[in-house]
């Protein structure tokens, strides 16, 4: 059975002159609806790169993305831009909001591309805020939040859609401990309230929270095993 992402024979290659350099090696991989997957690997083992494909940031070289029952492998870029803005929730390490913007517009941002009111983006954005326990600093900038605040506005941005799959590359890369189990927290969450939830980490006590856990190495899966006892953490309040 294909899964909601259903990778066959990926390959993925950069060229420094005529010189090829492969960085994903032929991955098969089936990830279904509902999972909470961890990416694992060391530096340079291809988890980014993947990470970047199914997030219809990149295109393979070869093999064939099929997502939602789309193959997206060779959409022209307008196809896949869409794509992304409905189906697909980004979350980054280095958050990746606006400056200038509240916390509220910073969140509303992707909703200005499907065309949506501005009070509709509004309410919406104050909804999800309040998910991630946010909603008292809708009008903070993001130099008037903390880097756990700041990692709580990019996800509740990320849930503005209603995507179907949450991609989280490093997402408590540049927090503290108490911090980074707060935002597991809320990935937590998500999944149990149906998304897909993707995450790349090379932390070993982020990845116990995922049910499954993909290592990969030298561009290739080294091992792909369910986590029988998912760590859990304290609801938050």
């Amino acid at each position: 059975m294909k899964g909601i992402i259903h990778l066959e024979s990926i390959i993925k290659s950069y060229y420094l002159g005529k010189q090829e350099l492969p960085v994903l090696k032929g991955i098969n991989l089936d990830i279904f609806k509902n999972e909470y997957v961890a990416f694992m690997g060391p530096s340079g083992s291809g988890k980014s790169t993947l990470m970047n494909i199914l997030g219809c940031l990149d295109t393979p070289t070869g093999g064939t993305y099929v997502l939602n029952g789309k193959d997206v492998s060779r959409m022209p870029d307008n196809d896949l831009a869409e794509v992304r803005n409905k189906d697909i929730g980004f979350v980054f390490q280095q958050f990746n909001l606006l400056p200038r913007l509240t916390a509220a517009e910073n969140v509303a941002l992707p909703l200005i591309y499907s065309g949506v009111s501005k009070g509709q983006r509004t309410e919406r954005a104050m909804e999800v805020l309040e998910k991630v326990k946010l909603s008292d600093r809708s009008t903070h900038k993001p130099n008037e939040l903390s880097g756990g605040q700041c990692q709580r506005v990019a996800i509740a941005r990320a849930l503005i859609n209603n995507p179907a799959i949450i991609l989280a590359d490093e997402p408590t890369g540049n927090l503290d401990s108490k911090t980074s189990h707060e935002i597991m927290d809320i990935l937590g969450k998500i999944h149990r309230d149906g998304n897909t939830v993707i995450l790349v980490t090379h932390e070993e006590d982020i990845s116990a929270f995922a049910h499954r856990v993909v290592r990969l190495r030298d561009g290739v899966i080294e091992s792909d095993k369910m986590n029988t006892h998912p760590s859990t953490i304290p609801q938050l309040v």
